[in-house]
């Protein structure tokens, strides 16, 4: 009998809980906001954003962290004038020519070849051809610099690719390799 009793009980409980739920609507929930937030459109309200386009620009003279200014433009002008620059920002102590070495070596030598001579692998397959030897060249540490870094003639820029500092390094080097040229 008692065990009757505890199966009905138990065939009630149940049905009651399954009887309950219903697929079709929601049960009640506990803290609705956190489920369902008030949506916000971003920056709905800003005048920066009109029409998808950002109309927000840097404030006059600012200039990003850890970016160095080069006074110097891109011209033939601003070539002439970085041929007067003899020497580095760099402290003499910060050179280090092994990595401006592989600096060089990653950037420079595919066209430059790794004795500064011209004679690159790209120019020994004629991909390009006039890449001049270091030794041919009246260069000083900043027309190397101001080429790295605006390029010159068939030669592009490698300023999105190298540091300041690691054009100056470079610089170093290529005067390196003229002096053993």
């Amino acid at each position: 009998m008692k065990s009757l009793l505890k199966s009905v009980a138990l065939l009630l409980v149940t049905v009651s809980v399954v009887s309950c739920k219903d697929n079709l609507k929601p049960n009640y929930q506990y803290m609705p906001n956190m489920y369902e937030s008030v949506a916000y459109e971003t920056y709905g309200e800003s005048n920066a954003f009109k029409g998808g386009r950002v109309s927000q620009v840097p404030p006059q003279g600012t200039i990003k962290r850890g970016f160095t200014p080069y006074d110097l433009p891109n011209t033939t002008e601003g070539y002439n004038a970085s041929k007067l620059v003899t020497t580095s920002p760099l402290d003499s102590t910060a050179v280090d020519m092994k990595k401006a070495e592989e600096l060089y070596v990653i950037y420079c030598a595919i066209c430059h070849g790794t004795a500064g001579d011209g004679k690159g692998k790209l120019v020994k397959q004629e991909k390009f051809l006039g890449v001049p030897s270091y030794k041919d060249r009246p260069v000083t540490k900043g027309s190397i610099f101001h080429v790295v870094t605006f390029g010159l003639n068939s030669m592009g820029s490698h300023a999105n690719q190298l540091s300041s500092d690691e054009r100056w390094l470079v610089a170093e080097y290529v005067l390196k390799l003229k002096g053993q040229l």
